[in-house]
């Protein structure tokens, strides 16, 4: 009887396939040559503004270039003054600084822990002084949201969230994005809806969303074609700059029928993420943060703490999952990876953020794909502990 073949590590970067109802609607558009947003009414890019509204819970959405695009868009449809103080996560990616910059605001970096969320302390000592705060739910990982809009609403702080990695999250039953002023979301092909590159911002409050439609480039009166409040929109008519980051006809159509597809693909990703933690949270060298009690994750990637690991020993076990593999994304040890935050030379000096960094040193990044079968992420799960196995001896596995 021939030996059954091990299950090899599956690859993690192929996207699901875009759904059949996408390649019609983009025949179609290809046929008409109809792709700007703004040439008729009701557009697919209007469409899917007044799906994904209705999707999350909240009155308005603006669909753009990017989730980099919305989170500096909601920063300008704020008004804050030049200079302006935002706190940011030191753990974010290097867009969310950025945005920052771009919007002519100075980005305040807030200490993040071991469990990849907002350390609470540090945020509250920081709080004096600033205009703003953007909250990165990091690699879907959320902060304690109740904490923290309970801090901003007694100084009257507007909250931006940024949601690119928590399509499907939710936060006391309410959609993590719709709990701040304004929510912004990622389309970027690694995320749960996949366009290759886009993004939406959501609101419901009408001035924001009138302000933001107009700096995304709803020149003359193209914002007439928006499915919103038009007061708005005539007040600040001709006196706001025009950024030009709209999404076009063929993004919208990739992902409009990508959209019933969400619950389907947060429950598959949940499941998927839940096996491989309980797996590698029982080796006791490996450490998969649990979610908060009001949290409800759509993980389509796992992030784990190396325990008891020197620096040697952490670069060794990449090695030994790569040569199975498996490939893993230490935060920290990367060269030049844009999630450490001192890399982003562009703020100037190096702050001094010892949780952050020690937490980066040691915090595994590996993708996790909703598609995968159960036999795929044990074979994930099978490479990873053996790899601290070799590093540690027997008893990690």
């Amino acid at each position: 009887m021939p030996l059954e073949q091990p299950i090899l590590a599956p690859n993690v970067y192929d996207a699901e396939p875009i759904p059949e109802a996408a390649r019609a609607e983009i025949d179609r558009l290809l046929a008409s040559g109809d792709l700007f947003r703004y040439t008729s009414e009701g557009a697919p890019v209007a469409r899917l503004e007044e799906e994904f509204a209705a999707l999350i819970g909240s009155r308005f959405a603006l669909a753009v270039s990017s989730c980099s695009a919305a989170l500096f868009l909601s920063l300008k449809a704020l008004g804050l003054p030049r200079g302006a103080k935002v706190l940011i996560p030191a753990f974010t990616f290097a867009a969310v600084p950025s945005a920052v910059v771009h919007a002519d605001c100075a980005p305040v970096l807030v200490e993040v822990g071991a469990d990849y969320r907002i350390d609470l302390d540090d945020f509250r000592a920081k709080l004096d002084g600033a205009a703003a705060v953007l909250i990165s739910h990091m690699r879907g990982h959320t902060s304690d949201m109740d904490a923290i809009m309970a801090e901003t609403e007694a100084r009257g702080l507007p909250v931006i969230e940024d949601a690119a990695h928590s399509l499907g999250t939710t936060w006391g039953g309410r959609n993590i994005g719709t709990i701040g002023r304004m929510g912004c979301f990622s389309f970027q092909s690694y995320k749960l809806v996949n366009a290759g590159e886009g993004g939406i911002l959501v609101t419901d409050d009408p001035d924001l969303i009138a302000r933001a439609v107009i700096m995304s480039g709803a020149y003359e009166h193209n914002w007439k074609k928006h499915a919103v409040l038009h007061a708005p929109f005539a007040r600040w008519q001709n006196r706001l700059p025009l950024y030009n980051m709209r999404m076009q006809n063929l993004s919208a159509a990739v992902i409009r029928p990508q959209l019933p597809e969400i619950a389907r693909r947060v429950r598959d990703g949940r499941a998927n993420h839940d096996h491989v933690a309980a797996r590698l949270n029982a080796t006791g060298f490996m450490q998969v943060p649990q979610a908060l009690p009001r949290e409800e994750r759509a993980p389509d990637s796992i992030q784990f703490n190396l325990i008891g690991f020197r620096d040697d020993e952490t670069r060794a076990f990449q090695a030994a999952a790569k040569a199975r593999g498996v490939a893993v994304q230490v935060f920290g040890m990367s060269e030049d990876n844009a999630r450490a935050f001192w890399n982003w030379q562009f703020l100037g000096p190096v702050p001094d953020l010892p949780k952050t960094r020690a937490m980066l040193m040691r915090a595994c990044d590996c993708r996790l794909p909703a598609r995968l079968t159960r036999a795929e992420t044990d074979a994930i799960a099978d490479a990873l502990i053996a790899a601290a196995a070799d590093v540690k001896g027997a008893k990690a596995a």
